[in-house]
């Protein structure tokens, strides 16, 4: 894609946002009063922007690298034996697996003092909404990107027919992080709701709810936590850069080792 496109589609993708996630957020806010040009846009700005605009081809560009690499060390035989199920079956086979490996994931990125360098990005935001969903460091993005796509990849699906996916997964990520809480009831047990990832991002460090689509690995494994509120406060406890420049190096210099985990099995107490 030329520049003048890859321009073009960001200013695209930043509109669909806009016209999609303003409306919901001002319909059915999760916390109350948060203003559109709250504290820190204009860095998640530099986040969406640098991801759309810097980060997204290189990024693509290694995972169909390791895509490729992975499909050459998986056997034929196991490749034509998965080709050969229904597609279906198949499509349930990835869902699975890649919900299971990014909730084991998404637990060593808290618990790994090397991987929550570069998540703690993530997790500086101290406002959820639909932006603040970009706020990530690029090499966290391919850790996550790779984790969730391997099973896909060791299935046999090419990087260009997950496009789909992908995109479907980009979006999903944005709505958890909206400010927004829709009244879906016991539903989101099954298919999730910005209200659990928002408590995955207490400030508190009480981790848990590290599921991607569905809550279930949550639920399994003892981490699911839902009260009835929304968190009091989101961030992190060590000192960060509050500006794009200052979080992009943060992951290299010295900081706090990442919190200490803490299993949240006792408390899911449902939201309205």
């Amino acid at each position: 894609m030329t520049i003048p496109g890859i321009i073009f589609s960001t200013g695209l993708s930043f509109l669909f946002l806009i016209v999609v996630f303003w409306p919901l957020e001002w319909a059915f806010p999760a916390k109350n009063g948060q203003r559109f040009f709250r504290k820190e846009w204009w860095t998640d700005l530099c986040f969406f922007l640098g991801q759309y605009l810097l980060w997204s081809g290189a990024v693509l560009w290694v995972l169909m690298h390791f895509g490729t690499w992975i499909q050459a060390i998986t056997p034929a035989t196991f490749r034509a034996q998965v080709a050969g199920q229904p597609w279906w079956l198949q499509a349930i086979e990835v869902i699975v697996l890649s919900d299971f490996l990014i909730y084991w994931g998404h637990r060593l990125q808290h618990n790994v003092g090397f991987l929550w360098r570069f998540h703690s990005i993530h997790h500086s935001a101290e406002h959820l909404d639909w932006l603040a969903a970009h706020r990530e460091h690029p090499i966290d993005t391919v850790y996550t990107m790779g984790l969730i796509n391997l099973p896909a990849f060791v299935l046999g699906f090419p990087l260009e027919t997950l496009a789909g996916v992908i995109a479907f997964r980009g979006v999903w990520a944005i709505y958890i992080h909206s400010n927004v809480r829709l009244p879906i009831g016991p539903l989101r047990m099954l298919i999730g709701a910005p209200e659990l990832h928002h408590w995955h991002h207490d400030r508190d460090r009480r981790a848990g709810n590290y599921a991607n689509i569905s809550p279930l690995m949550d639920i399994i494994f003892g981490t699911y936590k839902c009260p009835g509120h929304e968190p009091e406060r989101f961030g992190i406890d060590e000192p960060i850069s509050r500006h794009y420049p200052g979080q992009m190096l943060h992951p290299f210099r010295r900081s706090a080792p990442p919190p200490a985990e803490t299993s949240t099995s006792g408390d899911v107490t449902p939201s309205r």
